[in-house]
């Protein structure tokens, strides 16, 4: 495998000439993104010229449902074009090695998530047992203990098969997160479990129910509350395929999402990406992010919503002000692609090259 970076440029800046650059809303033509110190520059004074010969400029994407569940995922990531990616479940002393690695996908973590006692996540190894909690009085400790190891977010595993956490727990664990000030994350993927976490309050909903989908007046609640949703059709659909259940079906998380976007709910790009044994599909990490932009698309939203949904929305929704667009002072995460994502979202897999905190990585051939 290639070495996962090298350096920006002898002279440590770069200008890249001749790009159409994707500024959240349309490509501007026959652009100049200057890359120096790690960040997006505006002086192209003594840069080195590398001449984009019209291929378009995208910020590094952002995968915002991943597991980081084994050696080699940040560079197999960034070489699909995920400069960011956000944790779900982790052991922390696993994850704290692989924060803020140069060169490298760059990566926020929820540690430890809150699991029902005798769940089916309950038998996850490590994570499993070290993140039971079995009521409200156990929550606020729960809570400490994630700010202590250093999560960025909390999680907690709602509707999981077997057994669950009560509303008093959920909505305990709720309020401990909030009173830290920390954003929660509530693993939701059916109909009644999506109505738990919008009592408790929860801020991101993750996953699409395939029980039913979601009706209408939940839909408006989530919009009327500010919470956003990281759908993970990709996964919806991987478990549909590997492990049929009766009443399950990609049709209802993919009306879900629809329902969810034409409410005005913000709709952002992540996976469910693991190579764990045990889940409930094996997702691959880096070019499943480009299968979930497809899917979001064939879900009904423009690919205009649908690029926005993999970089300026995670970016402004997870408080990662220095990333999610290209301008000047911000991360020098980007992707070069030969084709017009805006005409085809498939295009965002004809990556040309790949930038991470401002080094050159190699990119992994995806085709079309």
């Amino acid at each position: 495998m290639a070495s996962p970076a090298r350096a920006v440029a002898e002279n440590g800046k770069i200008a890249l000439t001749n790009a159409r650059v994707f500024d959240g809303r349309q490509l501007a033509d026959d652009s100049t993104v200057v890359i120096e110190g790690g960040r997006i520059a505006a002086d192209p004074r003594g840069a080195r010229v590398i001449d984009c010969e019209g291929g378009v400029l995208l910020p590094g994407l952002i995968d915002a449902h991943v597991h980081l569940d084994g050696p080699g995922r940040l560079e197999t990531l960034a070489r699909y074009g995920v400069t960011t990616a956000l944790d779900m479940a982790s052991l922390p002393e696993e994850t704290s090695a692989l924060r803020g690695v140069a060169g490298q996908t760059d990566i926020r973590s929820a540690g430890i998530p809150a699991i029902a006692p005798g769940s089916f996540h309950a038998q996850i190894p490590g994570v499993g047992q070290r993140g039971l909690v079995a009521s409200p009085e156990e929550a606020r400790q729960f809570v400490a203990d994630r700010v202590a190891e250093g999560s960025d977010y909390i999680k907690v595993v709602i509707g999981s098969p077997f057994a669950d956490h009560d509303q008093a727990t959920i909505d305990a664990l709720v309020a401990a997160a909030h009173e830290r000030g920390k954003v929660v994350v509530a693993h939701a993927s059916s109909v009644g479990s999506v109505a738990k976490a919008q009592a408790a309050g929860a801020d991101v909903l993750t996953h699409a129910p395939l029980d039913q989908a979601l009706e209408p007046a939940a839909a408006a609640q989530a919009a009327a509350c500010g919470r956003i949703v990281v759908p993970t059709l990709t996964m919806m659909a991987g478990i549909v395929a590997s492990i049929p259940r009766p009443g399950a079906d990609y049709a209802n998380a993919r009306a879900s999402v629809a329902v969810l976007h034409e409410a005005g709910v913000p709709i952002l790009a992540g996976t469910d990406a693991n190579d764990s044994a045990g889940t409930p599909a094996r997702i691959p990490h880096g070019d499943s992010l480009h299968r979930e932009l497809e899917l979001l698309a064939d879900a009904g939203l423009s690919t205009c919503e649908v690029l926005v949904a993999a970089t300026m929305l995670p970016a402004r929704y997870f408080g990662l002000s220095d990333r999610g667009a290209i301008q000047p002072g911000l991360r020098a995460d980007l992707i070069l692609i030969e084709e017009d994502p805006l005409q085809d979202i498939r295009a965002t897999r004809s990556i040309r090259r790949i930038w991470c905190g401002g080094f050159e990585l190699v990119p992994i051939e995806t085709g079309k």
